[in-house]
């Protein structure tokens, strides 16, 4: 996702495609025992799904493709929590987005 686009979580288009914000690294921190985005002077801690998320980030996925692939893992419906993740993760900039033309 681009910056900060205004974009309420639900506007997110399924044709995007989010990809890692170029200033981030996802890692395992071995210290934490959870994965981490490590950006400039910054550390952001993620749960398990947040890693997931973020791990499917790499621009070739669109957000419907994310979405699917969450939901077969989970077995539930992720469609709006995964759509808001990726509003935020937008917003402070972890993600870009590219839309499909």
């Amino acid at each position: 996702m681009s910056s900060d686009s205004g974009l309420a979580p639900s506007a997110l288009p399924d044709t995007a495609r989010p990809r890692l914000g170029p200033h981030l690294r996802l890692r395992f921190d071995r210290s934490r025992g959870k994965n981490v985005l490590l950006g400039p002077e910054s550390v952001i801690v993620l749960n398990a799904t947040g890693a997931d998320v973020v791990g499917l980030c790499d621009g070739s996925r669109t957000v419907a493709e994310i979405v699917d692939d969450l939901r077969t893992r989970y077995q539930r419906p992720v469609d709006d929590e995964v759509r808001d993740f990726l509003a935020r993760m937008a917003a402070r900039r972890h993600v870009t987005v590219e839309e499909a033309m």
